[in-house]
Order: structure tokens, then C-alpha cells, then sequence
């Protein structure tokens, strides 16, 4: 995985502003119409916490130290709001549709798989830091 290819990717990617998200939660909903109902009928805000969010992975897709905590943070709160571990596979296929779209000719597989691996590895943490947020008994 290189991170300066995820960042300068994001960069392009996040050029288009309010629209990456409509297309990732518009591509969610398609792949996986049972989730729609977790989200609020108004997704503006949604939208905008999704931006954030990636964008402060993206910023610290480098620094693991940094990473982890917010990583693991975010797990736990999505807990609470009903993710459960078989969402993030179609969250991770959104993600990745949404990425090749805005980056129009500049995607490729390298890029695909850098991107892959990054999610794959932020899903592993915000997954197991739900489940040991169940296991201590603290609620999702």
C-alpha cells in the first residue's frame, strides 16, 4: 500500500466535494437497500461527517499511531448505530465504486489495490474495537 498514492488520489477524488458522498451512500443503498433505514431521511450532515472521516484517514493513512485511536473510536460508535461486521464488505465495494468514479482515467489496479488494503486494514480495527467494545461490556 502507498499512502502518498491514497493521498494524492484523495485529493483528486475530493475535489468533488458534497458529490463523493451522494454517490457512496446513492451506491450503498443500491448494493444494500436493508441499510438505508440507518440513516437519517436527510443525509446532508451524514455527508458531511463521511467527508470528514475519510479525509482524516487519509490524512494519517501514514502515521498508525495517530490512526488507530480514531480508527478504533469510529468503530465503536458505528456499533452503536447497528454496524455489524457484515457491513463493511459492501461499505468497502462502495468505497472503492465511488473512488474509480471520481478518479475517471487516473484509476487503475494499483490504485484499486492500495486502496483495498488501506480499508480492509481501518475496517479490521473499527470491527475489532466494536467487538471488545461488546466483549468489556460497554455499550456498542
Amino acid at each position: 500500500m502507498d499512502p502518498q498514492r491514497i493521498k494524492e488520489n484523495f485529493a483528486l477524488v475530493g475535489k468533488n466535494g458534497e458529490d463523493v458522498a451522494a454517490y457512496f451512500y446513492a451506491d450503498l443503498f443500491e448494493r444494500e437497500p436493508t441499510l438505508r433505514p440507518m440513516f437519517p431521511a436527510a443525509m446532508a450532515k451524514q455527508h458531511e461527517k463521511l467527508l470528514g472521516a475519510l479525509s482524516h484517514i487519509v490524512s494519517l493513512v501514514d502515521d498508525a499511531p495517530a490512526l488507530v485511536p480514531f480508527v478504533q473510536d469510529l468503530g465503536r460508535r458505528h456499533a452503536g448505530f447497528g454496524v455489524v461486521t457484515d457491513h463493511y464488505p459492501v461499505v468497502g465495494a462502495s468505497l472503492l465504486a465511488t473512488l474509480a468514479h471520481f478518479s475517471g482515467p487516473s484509476w487503475n489496479d494499483e490504485l484499486e489495490q492500495d486502496w483495498a488494503a488501506a480499508y480492509g486494514l481501518v475496517a479490521q480495527v473499527m470491527a475489532e474495537a466494536a467487538a471488545e467494545g461488546q466483549d468489556a461490556g460497554q455499550p456498542a
